[in-house]
């Protein structure tokens, strides 16, 4: 694939792409100067205990996708003469999130994009006040949020547990590994991901063969070419499934099971909205610009944070409007349409308000395939093979 930058362009050829722009959307001007407000909204961390020097804590998850956003926003607002504003706010560690949160309604936002936990989210977005606003949750992916605590003033752009799970099970059906053995964490998270991993094992006619709970509390480092044999000892399976969210001990499996298989769930082979090894459909340049803003490599929030930004950007500009209503109305119209960098235009579920999107299939260092995969289809969007369906949610 051919790398390349803006500044490469000469002088003309920039003049051209001016004028090819202003052609473009010569007609969304004519309705006058508009100010676009967007919130960015998130709770400051506290650092896990470091697993591995080779990933140090990144505090600012999210925000630079966001403000990488509201630069594209803005280069097109140049030609429709829209301009788009980033308010950023960020909770104390110990603080009431509620508060902050009203407190950003009351001055009048209500378009934000909200980087907190699934239970954070859940306070904010049942707050009464929030009713009118539209909610970019950029850092859930819980399958209940998706499918009992329905909000309809909430848009996800994280892929749930159930479409990451989906996606793996279409590639070990192709590859006819059939046969799973299943290993959960300690963690509620770890037991949410299993809970997705046999509903995508039953949907695709996969059989758990065994399922053990990680017990070992002592450091995995230290005693994993010890504890991992035996542990994985005495069945016979395809693939190894790991359910370890918070990676206590999910790395040390690869080359250490008493069988030689392959590691997939949550380490070895994943399924992921982003990875830094994606180079396809233009990804190379953002990656590049990326990298050049924030220094580092684009984690997951990134590339969700930008969607939403760039998804309050594309209907902004195609309604002129800068209302929580008319964004959400076109949004969810026949109309909208979102570049995500992945070959697919992408697009949010009326039902639950998921993002529609491929799912990468990722080794630490490649990319191995990106679901849904060649052969499953839908009826009406093929995207829609991943995850719960319509006719299988509870939300309206």
């Amino acid at each position: 694939m051919s790398r390349f930058s803006y500044h490469h362009f000469t002088v003309l050829p920039g003049l051209l792409l001016a004028g090819f722009m202003c052609l473009l959307y010569s007609g969304l001007s004519a309705a006058g100067h508009l100010d676009i407000r967007i919130a960015y909204f998130t709770q400051l961390k506290k650092p896990p205990p470091p697993l591995s020097n080779l990933d140090p804590f990144i505090a600012n998850k999210g925000i630079q996708g966001a403000r990488l956003a509201i630069r594209d926003n803005n280069t097109t607002g140049q030609f429709t003469d829209q301009k788009f504003h980033l308010h950023e706010v960020e909770a104390a560690i110990d603080a009431d999130v509620t508060v902050a949160f009203r407190k950003l309604l009351a001055d009048g936002y209500q378009l934000i994009v909200v980087n907190l936990d699934s239970e954070k989210f859940n306070q904010v977005a049942g707050m009464p006040e929030a009713k009118q606003a539209l909610l970019f949750d950029i850092a859930t992916r819980d399958d209940a949020l998706r499918q009992t605590s329905c909000f309809s003033n909430a848009l996800h752009l994280l892929p749930s547990r159930a479409m990451r799970a989906d996606a793996l099970a279409q590639y070990m059906l192709k590859k006819r590994w059939q046969d799973w053995f299943l290993v959960i964490g300690p963690d509620e998270k770890d037991r949410l991901f299993a809970a997705a991993v046999k509903r995508s094992a039953k949907r695709f006619g996969m059989k758990i063969v065994a399922e053990k709970t990680w017990q070992h509390t002592h450091d995995a480092r230290r005693t994993a070419q010890s504890d991992v044999p035996v542990f994985t000892q005495g069945v016979d399976y395809d693939v190894l499934v790991v359910a370890d969210e918070a990676g206590l001990f999910g790395e040390y499996l690869s080359y250490r099971t008493w069988k030689p298989r392959p590691v997939i769930g949550t380490q070895g082979l994943v399924a992921t909205s982003w990875h830094r090894t994606h180079e396809q459909w233009g990804a190379v340049q953002i990656q590049n610009r990326f990298k050049k803003q924030a220094g580092r490599w684009m984690e997951e929030e990134d590339y969700s944070a930008y969607l939403a930004v760039r998804s309050i950007g594309e209907a902004a500009t195609r309604s002129h409007a800068n209302d929580s209503a008319a964004i959400r109305k076109y949004i969810f119209s026949s109309a909208f349409t979102l570049q995500g960098y992945k070959g697919r235009p992408l697009t949010y579920r009326p039902w639950n308000g998921q993002l529609r999107q491929p799912v990468l299939l990722a080794a630490p260092r490649s990319i191995v395939g990106v679901a849904p995969l060649e052969g499953f289809l839908h009826p009406r969007n093929e995207l829609d093979s991943l995850g719960f369906d319509q006719p299988e949610t509870t939300c309206e």
